[in-house]
């Protein structure tokens, strides 16, 4: 049997942590940050945990 493929549009976006958890980049920090506030963008720098749910498929992809 051949070996499975890593998607890699996913692989480039999320991260897999070292207890098995997926961290991905938070949406609606790539521009128009003038109107945002300092506390917003802030919060744009840390990684958000993807659900179990979402996290199931998307380990599926990455072949884990």
């Amino acid at each position: 049997m051949p070996k499975m493929k890593t998607n890699k549009s996913i692989a480039k976006r999320v991260k897999v942590t070292g207890r098995g958890k997926i961290t991905r980049h938070k949406t609606g920090s790539g521009h128009l940050k003038s109107k945002k506030s300092p506390k917003q963008i802030r919060n744009f720098r840390n990684d958000s945990v993807v659900s179990k749910g979402i996290g199931k498929q998307i380990k599926r992809m990455l072949g884990l």
